[in-house]
């Protein structure tokens, strides 16, 4: 979406002259709530309008929860912190940088986690998932061994084993610069005793088998990689892209994850607006399409028996 030429805007103030007239964090949200909306940015990574962008961005630049008390929306802030606001505020619409990547920053499955351009923003409705402890396939006894293919920030693999404290985890990724950023989350959370990065081209480097292989590949096809918004284009490309049909690497793991798996085990893969791609590329495989409460789509799982059942099919 193209930014809206409006000279309602205040960016073109001088710093100190905004600095001085935002005195509450009520005006900074306000200010930037307007400022994002007259921008006309695109919110596609964790937000979904200019109020919750301005949200996000004002309690981040603050280091405050989103639970705080709302009489801190009428609390003075110091020069330091409004210059900060207006400077974040000035380069999300500047740059179209993802509000993440500007804090350093996202949360997944009500964790925080490190973020930068070496890595995807998470934002997968695989959190839900997580956070139900995958009851739905393992409800007596957790996966044992956990694999997050294509992993990149490690957020699935680490908020997985946060939520099922007796998981082993292996973080698998062919980006080293995507691994670096696991490696700084696996410190941050302190389950480097059960979390591994492991470089690895899908399952080459990964021995031994997972009684649960969680995937969120690249899987934008040649169109929609070739539409996104400007946004996007601040992610790494070999995150998104997987061919024409969005299925190269999604192919793959179908290939090749059985032998990977134990005999209880279950595979779950996102593959967003590919999906149609997926059914059609193999019509005769019963994919379980996964619902989500706080919304989301295509998200598919089999079970070991289901691979072993179709495994003509990925050949």
């Amino acid at each position: 979406m193209a930014a809206r030429n409006d000279s309602s805007s205040t960016l073109t103030l001088p710093d100190s002259e905004l600095r001085d007239g935002l005195i509450t964090l009520r005006d900074c949200l306000r200010w930037a709530a307007s400022e994002f909306h007259l921008a006309g940015l695109f919110y596609g990574h964790g937000t979904d309008s200019p109020w919750d962008e301005a949200v996000a961005l004002t309690l981040g630049a603050l280091h405050l929860p989103w639970s705080v008390d709302p009489a801190v929306l009428d609390a003075r802030l110091l020069p330091m912190e409004r210059a900060r606001i207006v400077a974040l505020v000035r380069s999300r619409i500047t740059t179209r940088r993802p509000l993440p990547y500007l804090l350093g920053e996202a949360f997944f499955a009500g964790y925080p986690f490190d973020v930068d351009e070496r890595v995807l923003i998470p934002r997968s409705p695989i959190a839900e998932l997580i956070e139900h402890g995958f009851a739905a396939w393992f409800p007596d006894e957790p996966p044992a061994r956990v694999l997050d293919l294509c992993t990149g920030s490690g957020c699935i693999g680490i908020a997985a084993a946060l939520h099922l404290p007796t998981c082993e985890v292996d973080l698998g990724d062919i980006s080293e610069e995507a691994l670096a950023v696991a490696r700084q989350n696996i410190t941050r959370h302190d389950v480097g005793e059960r979390v591994r990065a492991v470089h690895s081209d899908l399952f080459a480097a990964l021995p031994g088998r997972y009684d649960l292989i969680v995937s969120n590949p690249p899987y934008v096809d040649a169109r929609d990689l070739a539409t996104m918004p400007a946004e996007f284009r601040h992610e790494p490309a070999l995150a998104l892209g997987a061919g024409a049909d969005g299925l190269e690497i999604v192919r793959r793991i179908l290939r090749e994850a059985r032998e990977h798996l134990t005999e209880r085990g279950v595979l779950i893969v996102e593959v967003g607006n590919s999906d149609h791609h997926l059914e059609a590329a193999f019509p005769e495989v019963p994919f379980l399409w996964l619902e989500f409460e706080r919304g989301g789509q295509g998200v598919f799982a089999l079970t070991a028996d289901e691979l072993d059942a179709h495994a003509a099919s990925f050949a």
